[in-house]
């Protein structure tokens, strides 16, 4: 539906470089990435306000590269939402069909029809410098929406959020994208928003688009070890591998297929299980660690490992924690299968 090939751009002492994905009608594509990795500046590109240097932005097989912005069928959501804040929620919701001419009662019945769905049909009298940040952004939505766009561009649509709204507004879009059927491309730094809204995600450092497919994929098996770290995984570990064995320090760890020379590998903290006693199961990798410290993450219990020379960071409910009543500077049975490791 929606494909980007090639897509270069440079704005000030900042640049795209080649960016590559294509999207399906009716999928959720989020943009994870830092802040400064350019997601901006890709929706603006593909929203018509920046024209590329080089490479193509396609639409349904049509060139839409340098098409002013009106005609692209395209809505652009921004940061600050872009609202008009002097005219009502009508005005504001209704303005892309008056730039398109329609009919005065066609104008009202489909704004009234997304107000419905959008949960503010009570709001359409109110001015817009009147309204919370939630129902601003519900405003917003709705006026993307109600031109029947092919495709929705929504930059760091909750970053205005306090945290309780964000999460009931996160919710709310599940919903709509399930009533409303509409095919969006959300660029955020936030995982929540990626593992909650995302079909297929894209991860963006320093220009590029380095890593895309569907969002288990690309959280399960980062594509490199920047990815990983940005990821938040911590247990990764260099050595020399030969054949299904990697010597890393002291230990030997046995890797999912054979590898020589030197790599990198990477051991997901939810992957390693934790006893006081000793482990007998089908995982091959089993070593004693000390316990350094835990950390409350909430839900879970962050554990920082030493074995030998390496450290490693686990994670264990808080339920088990408990009931395992683990201490610092506690010895502990770790246990991990090769194939829950991924090497880079």
């Amino acid at each position: 539906m929606l494909k980007v090939e090639d897509l270069s751009k440079s704005w000030k002492d900042f640049s795209l470089k080649r960016i590559n994905f294509e999207i399906q009608k009716g999928e959720y594509f989020v943009i994870l990435g830092p802040s400064g990795a350019g997601k901006t500046l890709l929706l603006e590109a593909i929203a018509g306000i920046f024209i590329p240097d080089s490479g193509r932005i396609l639409l349904n097989g049509e060139d839409i590269t340098e098409k002013p912005p009106e005609k692209r069928e395209i809505a652009y959501i921004p940061q600050n939402y872009g609202l008009f804040d002097h005219m009502k929620v009508f005005d504001n919701i209704a303005y892309g069909l008056k730039v398109r001419k329609f009919a005065r009662e066609e104008i009202r019945k489909q704004v009234e029809e997304i107000a419905k769905a959008l949960d503010i049909k009570h709001l359409l009298d109110r001015k817009v410098k009147n309204l919370s940040a939630g129902e601003r952004q519900r405003v917003a939505i709705a006026r993307a929406i109600v031109i029947s766009p092919q495709v929705i561009l929504l930059d760091e649509p909750f970053s205005n959020l306090d945290v309780n709204l964000k999460n009931k507004l996160l919710r709310e879009m599940k919903r709509w994208r399930r009533e409303l059927n509409f095919t969006a491309i959300h660029v955020t730094h936030s995982f929540d928003e990626a593992l909650s809204l995302g079909d297929k995600l894209g991860i963006m450092m320093n220009g590029k688009m380095d890593q895309v497919g569907e969002v288990k994929e690309v959280f399960s098996k980062p594509k490199t070890e920047d990815i990983a770290r940005f990821l938040g995984y911590e247990n990764i570990l260099e050595g020399h591998a030969e054949g299904k064995i990697l010597y890393s320090e002291n230990i030997k760890i046995e890797l999912p297929q054979e590898f020589y020379g030197r790599v990198r590998v990477m051991i997901p903290p939810q992957n390693i299980l934790i006893s006081k006693n000793m482990i007998f199961s089908s995982a091959r990798n089993n070593f004693k660690a000390i316990v350094e410290e835990f950390e409350d993450l909430g839900a879970l219990i962050k554990l920082k490992l030493r074995v030998n020379g390496i450290k490693l960071a686990a994670h264990l409910t808080k339920a088990s924690f408990v009931d395992m009543g683990i201490k610092e500077d506690e010895e502990v049975y770790v246990s991990f299968k090769s194939t829950a490791i991924h090497v880079f």
